[in-house]
């Protein structure tokens, strides 16, 4: 899973390419996002081009590892991210979510 490193970055703006290249997915996912996500807001340019700043691909950042990488709904990622904690579970939904990640596992060592 990618995680980018903010630091590094040197210029101001960032095309919607770039920032999909630097995550490894398609930039009709960064649109998606950028619609779900409030604390996304690119500048535009006058071809309407979006513009991502440092602090967007930060952002992105928070959002793919709570999406793609800890398994995250798109609520439960937007909960998280504006400090909201979770719905108190079943007793019995431990069980269930342990066999889930267990199953997960399994597939990505077969992907592997």
């Amino acid at each position: 899973m990618r995680t980018v490193d903010t630091h590094n970055l040197q210029k101001l703006y960032y095309s919607i390419g770039e920032v999909a290249s630097m995550f490894d997915v398609n930039a009709s996912l960064i649109r998606f996002w950028e619609k779900e996500f409030d604390l996304i807001q690119p500048k535009k340019n006058k071809k309407g081009n979006r513009l991502f700043t440092v602090r967007d691909i930060a952002n992105f950042n928070k959002i793919y590892q709570l999406v793609k990488v800890k398994g995250y709904t798109l609520e439960g990622a937007k909960n998280e991210l504006k400090g909201k904690s979770p719905l108190p579970s079943p007793d019995n939904s431990d069980d269930l979510l342990e066999r889930l990640y267990a199953i997960r596992d399994r597939l990505i060592a077969l992907k592997d």
